[in-house]
């Protein structure tokens, strides 16, 4: 199992009155991933930057640590 290092930003939105993520995307690095969540922020009710262990084999993502949180967001961590 080979991990590596990945940088995620989500935006996140209200569904049935719960604070749910919506579509990923990916940064090429924290700084950049930072960045990105900033520019986001106006646009949604909350953004979060993270660095993801991604398992390269199967794809999986674990150990999330929040980078920069903007807003409601909710704990990746609690899932």
């Amino acid at each position: 199992m080979a991990l590596s290092e990945k940088f995620i930003v989500l935006p996140f939105k209200k569904n049935r009155g719960a604070v749910v993520p919506g579509e990923m995307r990916q940064a090429s690095s924290a700084a950049a991933a930072e960045k990105i969540a900033t520019a986001m922020a106006p646009r949604h009710i909350g953004v979060a930057a993270y660095s993801v262990q991604v398992d390269e084999e199967s794809g999986d993502m674990t150990s999330p640590k929040l980078i920069i949180g903007f807003g409601e967001v909710a704990d990746l961590n609690a899932a």
